[in-house]
This record gives C-alpha cells, structure tokens and sequence, in this order.
C-alpha cells in the first residue's frame, strides 16, 4: 500500500484567471459604450443645445445665467468623457494640442471639492502665467480626478488634508535619469493627502493593472495604471511619495512647449448671422432637429427639418435646388447619413452636405469622401459649433464633381 502526491504551486494561474475576468468585463464594458454612444451623445446634444438657447434668451438675468453655465459645464464634462469612455473602447490615440494645465486643474478641483465630505481639508494652489503643455485635455482631467479620489479614500477613516499644487519646475541634467525624463521646462502638479500613505510593498505595485488596496466591489485597480499610461503619452513623469500614517504625494511632470507663458482669450466667440439661406436638417431624433432648426432660424438662416430621412429624399427629388445645404445624421432608420449624401450627389453634385454622428471615428474616411461629405460634425456639438460649420460651407464656391 502507497500513495503518490504531486504538490503544484497554482497561485500565478490563478491571478492570471482572475485578470482575465476582469479583461473580459472591461472589453463587454468597451462593446456597451460604442452601443449606447449614439444614443447619449443625442441626448447631451439637446442638453447641451438647449441649454444654450436658453442662455441667448436669459440675458441680463445674471442668477439664472449663472446656474446655465453651470449647466453648460456638466453637459460639457460628461460629453468629453462619453468621447474617453469610446476612446477606452478603441485603444485609440486622442489628440494633443497646446493647452494651459491651470484650467483644467481649476475644473477638476471643482468637481472634486463638491465631492468630498466637508470634513476634508481642501487646499488648491494654482500658479499663474504658466507656460504651455502639449495635451489632451479630457485625458489629463481625468487624471487629477483619479488622483484626487484616492486622495480621499485614503483619508476616510479620519479627517485629513487634500491639496492640489500647479507649478514651473526645471529638471537639471542630474535629476532629469531618475525621473525618466530629458532636463528642460516641465510643469509640476502634485496631489497630496494626509491620509493612511503607503508601505514599501504597496509602492512597488501601485501603477500595477488590477492591483487595488480597495475591498470588493470598491476599485477595478486600473485607476493608477491609467494614470501612468496617461502621463506616459504625455512624455511626462510621475513620482510617488509615500510613508505609512503619513501621507502620500503624486508629482507629475510635464513638459512645456514653449517658456513663454500661453494666454488665452476666454471671450466668447461671436456667431456669424445667415442671410436667408435654406438649410434642410435631417435626423431620426426630433428634439435634434427642433433645436437645429431653432438654433438655425434665430441666427438668420431659413432652416427646415425632417426627422424621417426617406421622406427629406423625396423633399430633394421633388425640389433639388431648393437648400443650399444639408446636415444629416448617420445612424437613421430607412437610410444612414451616408448613403442619403451618396443619393443627394446623384440628384446634385454642388449641394453641401455636413455629417452628425456620434461616433465618427468608425467611418472609413473613404466612404465619407466617396459619399461627397464636406465636413463631419461631431456629436454631441454646441449651437456654436453647428452656426460655424454651415456658415463655412456656405461661404464655400460650389464644388462639382
């Protein structure tokens, strides 16, 4: 009688089991927001359109304009983080432009302020006359919101101090290896608490995929991972400072484009006015199409609308030359947006026709061009972007083709 044990070591099966799962939950994740985005981003384009409208209306009533502008931002905000979500989906790279980080801190530390519990210190330092940075903003947003939530949850066992920093900072050629990072100009932001702070161990994995400090259901563990990917993108650095019972600090360094410091002109851009101009829009969403048609004819442009894309066909069959412009939807029953300008081309090579969709980046740029779309206008957009488009393509010669 005898037995034979075979003793193995499963451990790193398992944890590749579990991030698998969680790979699987984030791609049904990804699949859910292309399936939603076209919906949503209508929906914000009527919140965020009407919105406007009623600015234009209000005026000279400085508490109700205060409380749209509100309005106005948190439409904003959550139609750029729709676009994050889809970019998440895609892997896709986002587009960096010369930006001033002030104003996206400031923003970000709002937010956060009305978030956490009165019982955290809240301290924001913000210099100002920065230089530029080469960003994107929604990304970098993203970032100190990250931040400043773990900032608080690592605090919320006790009452504590919460501080966001934004600084020059100049990294020498001494310092500039450890960092990862070449000497020059970089702008430095910190985020700092007072809270549990971190051991040794924990340091060592923190920017770790899926590995979270946080109870079940409390963290995805993807939250400093993204935010090193992030910075990553951006040619920058982040630092971490930590010790256990006192506090942790995220220095993030990020290089400027240029040493001279970037203003920026915040006054309102104003709207070109028509001239008469027939304008048909087409979309499968009413409320869109009101709003268009509204936001149209209240700056002096004769703007009709169907929201049954068969229909508008039969309206430019009948009538070829009576718009000098048409703005349609993609994603409509009967017709997309493109084959509607495939056959609008057929009855009229000249006549302009824009793109609304919410999900632009799946469009083939071919099949656009080869459709004789002029311009693709993003969803969800503002009154002020749709006035802008139509009145560039009207201010266009003709193109035949």
């Amino acid at each position: 009688m005898g037995y034979l044990g075979i003793k193995r070591d499963i451990t790193e099966r398992l944890e590749l089991e579990k991030r698998y799962v969680q790979a699987q939950k984030m791609e049904a994740i990804g699949t859910l927001a292309g399936g939603i985005a076209h919906d949503f981003n209508n929906i914000l384009t009527g919140i965020n359109g009407y919105t406007s409208l009623a600015q234009q209306t209000a005026s000279g009533n400085t508490e109700l304009l205060d409380y749209l502008d509100e309005v106005r931002r948190a439409g904003l905000r959550a139609a750029e983080l729709v676009q994050q979500i889809l970019a998440f989906s895609r892997a896709g790279e986002q587009a960096m432009m010369p930006m001033q980080l002030r104003h996206v801190a400031a923003e970000a530390a709002k937010l956060l302020r009305a978030s956490i519990p009165s019982s955290i210190e809240f301290e924001v330092n913000l210099a100002v006359n920065l230089p530029a940075i080469l960003g994107n903003a929604t990304q970098l947003h993203q970032v100190i919101m990250n931040l400043g939530t773990n900032a608080w949850h690592a605090m919320r066992e006790r009452s504590g101090k919460l501080s966001i920093k934004l600084e020059a900072s100049m990294v020498d050629g001494s310092t500039a290896p450890a960092f990862g990072l070449s000497a020059g100009s970089y702008l430095r932001l910190s985020v700092s608490d007072t809270g549990c702070g971190m051991d040794a161990a924990t340091q060592s994995r923190v920017f770790e995929p899926f590995f979270t400090t946080k109870g079940p259901g409390e963290g995805t563990g993807l939250g400093l991972s993204v935010v090193h990917g992030i910075i990553g993108k951006h040619r920058g650095a982040i630092r971490l400072l930590s010790a256990v019972d006192q506090g942790t600090t995220f220095e993030i360094y990020l290089p400027v484009v240029s040493d001279a410091p970037m203003i920026t002109n915040e006054a309102t851009e104003e709207l070109p006015l028509g001239h008469g101009e027939r304008v048909l829009l087409v979309d499968d969403e009413e409320s869109l199409v009101r709003l268009g048609v509204r936001a149209l004819c209240k700056i002096g442009y004769a703007a009709e609308g169907q929201s049954n894309v068969l229909e508008a066909l039969a309206l430019l069959e009948h009538e070829p030359h009576a718009f000098q412009l048409v703005i349609t939807d993609q994603t409509m029953p009967g017709l997309s947006g493109l084959e509607f300008a495939q056959r609008i081309r057929a009855l009229r090579a000249d006549l302009p026709v824009l793109l609304a969709s919410g999900i632009s980046e799946s469009i083939a740029q071919e099949r656009i061009l080869e459709a004789g779309i002029r311009e693709v206008l993003a969803k969800p957009y503002s009154v002020t972007n749709l006035a802008l488009l139509v009145s560039r393509h009207l201010a266009q010669k003709p193109i035949v083709s």
